[in-house]
């Protein structure tokens, strides 16, 4: 029995509290904890309850009960402690200690066995793989320490994620706690990789509850559990059921099975079932690529029946000894592929065709169909890209067309059945005017545009974009709050992002779930819009790539305003410059550089930059790279940063590099003239020691840049 805060047992006597009550309550506490914990773990562990839902709540309303009473029992790995606390505010970003990777898709049994052979020959003997299923959800790293949840975060760009642990806290299926047994303890450190799903019956009791309130059903099941994952608020997070299944490792430390140090991926998951920790069951271990084809014939036979979507099965090499041998790719690791089953396909009719008005003025069709379930999914709606794919597939409304789910995700238009066209089918003829603000299209290539800058729908996007984590980085400001703040007339331009009264924010009110899908009403808060206000103020300084970069204008994408910024001192510079001027410069060619200056002319953008600059953002590039005496010892060189750097960020260092000449990317080749190593470096590191690569750490390189 441990007490938190308490130096030892004569505390509570000195605290006045009455200790023949106090000592059992403390013991009960502990009781109940242990006791859900293992509840938990019997049930999505090893899929073998031993209690009722209604007697595990009725235990964890206890459980609550006594907590409320004894706050000095506080424990945040607490079962009731899933979901507690006010909503969050934005997501920190993580550094992966250990990459994650991507791993190579395959689609037909001849490609898995030139990936088995490739693997052998490159062993130089036969070797055992284990088939797992690839569960369709979105890819987390949990870490425990000393067998205690410490960190969740997502993919992300395989470098740096996002800190999502106080919403996977709220998943059931995730141990807060680990199970350690003689012959495996708690490791002092391990990162699970997984997948965090939505389990079939979750996503139709959601899309039955939101067509119940009226509101537009979900998509599918892997959309709506990273919309989820990403929720500010752990609440939503629980209340739509999400769950979660181990399948790898990141940074681990000593992990034994029986008494023996894993080292077989096949052990290893059989170790994550000991400690409480969910794997899918059904993996399966295989000697021979003939054994393995027919383990993932077996599976996709019997995948249907599953409670939650798997799009197909990830083949890794069994014994780590050989993972390591094999290595890695710039990518992806060399010794895993997924084999991805064949896209379903069904039969629908489609109904009509809507124009959505995208941020860079696009109009892209999207289809209304029959519903129709695929890969586990109800789909009614698919993107049909522009009018000129519309006429080459020559669909009409009213046509039967055929559906699949692109990698079991995004739903689209493969054919028509001509057979089944009926008389009266109508052809789709593209809009002469903007559904949003009634002014005229234009058509440039295959694709319509909305050439107004001041269309509702446009800025709408726009602004969405603008806000962005790699736009302006404005922390808070994620769609729903956009559409709030747009919708009540707060924002009606770019520089009113920056002039936001926090008091008239906190009041804008946004619906959320509760357990068992009732509705909430609750105020964006005070803490919130506080939060918003100060994001917005520190992004005034962004510079002025960032600033070109966010403001949707056509053809200016990260790179071309990132040479702006390097060409130009400021923006005064930059609107001096001729059509010629801009040619000139490096990335920027003869087709967008009289679009990019028409753009930054217009009046319309003139006056966003007006705007803009009475609202104090900045306007001066952190870039400009002025014509200097001597040569930087970047100029030129192709640099690629690794690992985790303690006195600059990621972007921070790019956007230095690239000010003084240097080519920033983010795999290692022959062509990398230098890597630059934080800690935790991993498979960059190591390709650039096997390739000869010039390494530098911080200290090196802030030194180059005269601040060491």
């Amino acid at each position: 029995m441990s007490f938190p805060i308490f130096g030892g047992r004569a505390a509570p006597r000195k605290m006045g509290i009455d200790i023949p009550a106090y000592f059992p309550r403390m013991r009960r506490i502990d009781e109940l904890r242990e006791l859900l914990h293992r509840a938990n773990r019997a049930y999505y562990a090893d899929a073998a309850p031993f209690m009722s839902d209604a007697e595990f709540d009725r235990l964890l309303a206890e459980l609550a009960d006594l907590e409320a009473a004894h706050p000095d029992a506080f424990d945040p790995n607490s079962p009731t402690q899933r979901v507690g606390g006010e909503a969050g505010t934005g997501f920190a970003q993580v550094t992966h200690r250990v990459p994650m990777m991507s791993v190579d898709n395959t689609y037909s049994t001849d490609d898995l066995r030139a990936w088995w052979e490739r693997c052998e020959k490159a062993l130089g003997r036969p070797f055992a793989a284990v088939a797992d299923p690839k569960v369709d959800g979105v890819a987390i790293s949990i870490r425990y320490e000393r067998g205690r949840l410490v960190e969740a975060a997502t993919r992300g760009d395989g470098a740096v994620g996002d800190d999502v642990t106080r919403n996977v806290r709220a998943i059931d299926a995730v141990p807060l706690v680990l199970a350690a047994t003689a012959g495996t303890p708690v490791p002092p450190v391990l990162e699970v990789r997984g997948e965090i799903f939505m389990p079939n019956a979750s996503f139709e009791r959601i899309n039955e509850e939101r067509r119940r309130a009226g509101e537009p059903e979900f998509m599918n099941a892997r959309n709506s559990t990273a919309g989820t994952l990403k929720s500010l608020d752990p609440a939503v997070v629980r209340a739509r059921g999400l769950s979660f299944v181990a399948h790898g490792a990141g940074h681990v430390e000593l992990v034994t099975l029986d008494g023996r140090p894993v080292d077989t991926y096949h052990d290893f998951l059989r170790a994550l079932r000991t400690l409480g920790i969910p794997v899918s069951g059904t993996e399966v271990r295989c000697e021979s690529a003939d054994e393995c084809v027919a383990a993932i014939e077996r599976f996709g036979a019997a995948r249907a029946d599953l409670a939650y979507a798997v799009d197909g099965m990830v083949v890794k090499v069994d014994a780590f000894a050989d993972q390591a041998a094999l290595g890695v790719t710039a990518k992806s690791p060399r010794w895993a592929v997924a084999f991805k089953y064949p896209a379903e396909r069904r039969p629908t009719v489609l109904r009509s065709i809507a124009w959505q008005v995208g941020k860079g003025g696009t109009l892209t069709p999207r289809a209304t169909m029959d519903p129709v379930i695929i890969a586990g999914t109800k789909v009614q709606h698919a993107t049909l890209h522009n009018i000129d794919e519309i006429r080459r597939k020559d669909l009409r409304i009213g046509d039967t067309v055929i559906v699949e789910k692109a990698g079991e995700i995004i739903p689209q238009v493969i054919e028509v059945d001509l057979a089944k066209r009926p008389a009266d089918a109508r052809p789709v003829e593209p809009p002469a005017a903007c559904p949003s603000c009634g002014e005229p299209v234009t058509k440039e290539g295959p694709k319509l545009f909305c050439t107004n800058a001041a269309c509702p729908e446009q800025f709408r996007e726009r602004l969405k974009w603008f806000v962005g984590r790699n736009q302006m980085d404005i922390d808070g400001l994620g769609e729903r709050i956009v559409d709030q703040l747009v919708d009540a007339g707060l924002v009606r331009g770019f520089a009113d992002v920056f002039r936001l009264d926090p008091a008239r924010v906190a009041e804008l009110t946004s619906e959320s779930e509760t357990k068992g899908g009732k509705k909430v009403v609750r105020k964006i808060g005070d803490k919130t819009a506080a939060s918003i206000a100060a994001s917005a103020g520190e992004a005034k300084g962004r510079g002025l790539a960032r600033l070109l970069e966010s403001l949707g204008i056509r053809h200016m994408g990260t790179a071309s305003a990132k040479a702006f910024a390097r060409a130009y001192p400021d923006l005064d510079a930059l609107l001096a410059a001729s059509v010629d001027d801009l040619m000139r410069i490096h990335d920027i060619g003869e087709v967008t550089a009289p679009s990019i200056h028409a753009d930054l002319h217009s009046p319309a953008m003139q006056r966003t930059f007006r705007e803009l600059r009475d609202a104090g953002v900045g306007v001066a590039s952190a870039t400009y790279r002025a014509p200097a005496p001597t040569a930087s010892p970047f100029e030129g060189k192709t640099v690629v940063l690794t690992g985790e750097l303690e006195k600059l960020d990621r972007r921070a260092a790019t956007e230095r590099l690239e000010a003084l000449g240097a080519k920033v990317t983010g795999s290692v080749s022959k062509k990398t003239h230098l890597v630059i190593a934080g800690p935790g470096a991993g498979s960059k590191l190591a390709k650039a020691n096997e390739l000869g690569v010039e390494v530098w750490d911080e200290e090196r390189f802030l030194r180059e840049l005269g601040e060491g």
